[in-house]
């Protein structure tokens, strides 16, 4: 062997002794390490004889414990003891408990709360069946997170974790009718206690909820605010999950401004530095709302998609941390409100929440005021006399054809006289090659302009007629009235009518169409499409841009598509409407004279014609010029 290789492992077993030499531990450390070895092996020792405790006492066998091992047992509780109080501190007493249920209801909703928390575990609006007859639950078990968060002695705090007692259930009388009122209450030890008050009123969606805080001055980190975290997975309700997932997400209103919201479609998250009147768990139907009786400095909400599996009827998952003011004084109140109940409009008017009404998206501008002061006045007035909610949209689409015949005869005349002119503007074009389109154009207006006819005469009572179309699309999937309403074959008119269904998804088809046929859709497409063509036959001028036919017949198509998992109400109207204009353009055709139209307009041709007055000033603008 080489002498150097010798040398090298000479030196390198030299090295490991010295490093061992110098590592080795001291008597003391030994004996403690000995020690440490014992007490765990006591605790566990002590656990087991506690565990085999409780299993002989619960199968009524008497256990005999000698004084080594009793002082075993009170070894292990002295330690976890310790730890507990390592952990939460002032509230180590409160680690340790046994959950229990506690319920307060009336005729309209049942809340059951945890002692493990303090917290709504579950809420149930009884009045309420999901699509498949179940209760409906807002949210519903160990996935529901509703608890404070805080400093305390540097340890942080989380009440959600901790076991509350039940201090009192009570029933109180308020106007001869009784209240349910459940207290709760947090120990923190020498008198000092966190405390949740639920109230419920009978026959309300509303139940009161008050945080009380005595002597936690002294309990928590200087002055720090406390931040409420509430988070639940929000519950597949309707038939259609992928649609009632676009209606579902969290809304806000700000204390001094407006209501705001979440995307429907994508994950979100939202820092609200302002201050905050209440937070909106919302679902296409129904909301669970935290309303503070003043203001919440600030909250941060998010909105996630739930990625689990389908058949666990989850939609979304909502979180939101809320800022709860705390002063530092040894006794605070703060009261809230909870709102657990359905997105009617009518009833969330009625609650004396500011703007809550706006859970019901009625759309923007123009097209929330027609649903406001229009469209919801004459439906809930039907409804207050008629029981089928198809004959109400049968006779609410009459009313609004009614109300715009005006426009539509308006409409007609208008296209009337451009069909009549059309063999004049023929023989312009006869006359003037298509290279000269301007020319052409020149003309062609001259002429409408000498018989007093507007081109866009017929496009302006059709647009006026736009804001409540698009009223009615935001109105339908909106209005809890239609859900499990059936009619004809539809069995909700809130949800699709399927004829047809298949299983399993199909590439793209399912993506764009479903996995279901909706007859409403097929003939609201129908119905669409002729009048599309009856529309081209009357007024050939409308299609002679290039494009323009093809574009009018491709709309239907891609509204078959888009309706097909929409609110069959809505298909429902919209096939409703283009009968009723059917019916409408039949008349009037029955009262236009189309030969006496041409012979007018030929009139005002003699006629000389009129300048207006901005006209009449670009031509003295014109021989000004001229004139320099």
């Amino acid at each position: 062997m080489d002498k150097n290789v010798i040398i090298g492992i000479i030196l390198i077993v030299g090295i490991f002794g010295i490093t061992a030499l110098i590592n080795q531990p001291s008597e003391k450390e030994k004996a403690d390490a000995i020690r440490q070895q014992d007490s765990i092996e006591l605790a566990n020792n002590a656990a087991d004889k506690a565990q085999a405790l409780q299993q002989s006492t619960s199968s009524n066998s008497v256990a005999t414990l000698s004084s080594n091992d009793s002082t075993s047992v009170l070894s292990a509780d002295s330690l976890k003891e310790k730890k507990n109080t390592e952990l939460f501190g002032s509230f180590s007493k409160a680690a340790e408990g046994t959950q229990k249920f506690i319920i307060l209801e009336n005729n309209k909703i049942k809340v059951k709360f945890s002692t493990l928390g303090g917290r709504p575990y579950t809420v149930q609006l009884k009045e309420y069946k999901t699509f498949d007859s179940l209760p409906v639950l807002l949210f519903d078990g160990d996935s529901t997170v509703f608890g404070l968060n805080f400093f305390s002695q540097n340890k942080s705090i989380s009440t959600q974790n901790l076991f509350f007692t039940s201090i009192s259930t009570d029933t109180i009388l308020k106007a001869n009718k009784s209240a349910q009122k459940v207290t709760m209450r947090l120990d923190a030890g020498e008198g000092r206690y966190l405390e949740y008050i639920y109230e419920l009123d009978p026959n309300s969606y509303k139940m009161k909820f008050r945080i009380n805080t005595i002597g936690f001055d002294k309990v928590l980190n200087n002055k720090s605010d406390l931040v409420l975290n509430w988070n639940i997975f929000v519950r597949q309700q309707e038939k259609g999950a992928k649609y009632e997932n676009n209606y579902t997400t969290i809304y806000y209103k700000f204390a001094e401004d407006e209501v705001n919201y979440l995307s429907e479609t994508k994950d979100g998250k939202e820092d609200l530095r302002t201050k905050i009147k209440w937070v909106a768990f919302k679902q296409q139907f129904f909301s669970a709302v935290l309303v503070a009786n003043d203001a919440f400095p600030s909250a941060t909400i998010y909105s996630n998609k739930y990625t689990g599996k389908e058949s666990d009827k989850i939609l979304k998952i909502f979180k939101s941390e809320i800022t709860i003011p705390f002063e530092s004084k040894a006794s605070e109140s703060k009261d809230m409100t909870f709102y657990f109940g359905p997105n009617h409009f009518t009833t969330l008017k009625k609650q004396n929440i500011p703007d809550l009404e706006s859970l019901v998206p009625l759309g923007w501008g123009i097209f929330g005021w027609i649903n406001r002061f229009a469209v919801i006045p004459i439906f809930n007035f039907l409804g207050g006399f008629i029981g089928s909610y198809g004959l109400i949209i049968l006779l609410l689409t009459l009313i609004i054809k009614l109300v715009l015949l005006p426009l539509t005869y308006k409409s007609y005349l208008s296209t009337a006289k451009m069909r009549v002119l059309k063999p004049q503007i023929d023989e312009i074009h006869a006359k003037i090659p298509k290279d000269k389109a301007m020319e052409r154009q020149q003309a062609t207006m001259a002429l409408y302009k000498k018989v007093g006819v507007s081109p866009l005469g017929g496009c302006l009572p059709m647009l006026l007629q736009m804001p409540i179309l698009f009223a009615m699309f935001r109105f339908f999937p909106a209005s809890i009235e239609l859900r499990q309403q059936s009619f004809l074959w539809a069995t909700d008119l809130s949800s699709y009518d399927s004829i047809f269904s298949w299983s399993g998804d199909i590439p793209l088809l399912s993506s764009f169409y479903g996995n279901h046929v909706s007859l409403f859709c097929l003939l609201m497409t129908a119905s669409t499409i002729i009048y599309t063509y009856q529309q081209n036959k009357m007024n050939p001028a409308s299609t002679s841009m290039p494009g323009m036919k093809v574009m009018m017949y491709l709309m239907p198509l891609m509204f078959l598509f888009m309706f097909n998992s929409y609110a069959s109400g809505l298909s429902y109207y919209y096939l409703l409407a283009n009968l009723f204009t059917f019916a409408q353009i039949y008349l009037i055709r029955k009262f236009v004279n189309e030969e006496a139209i041409l012979a007018k307009l030929n009139e005002n041709k003699k006629k000389p014609v009129k300048k207006s007055k901005f006209q009449e000033r670009l031509e003295l603008m014109a021989k000004q010029r001229s004139k320099k």
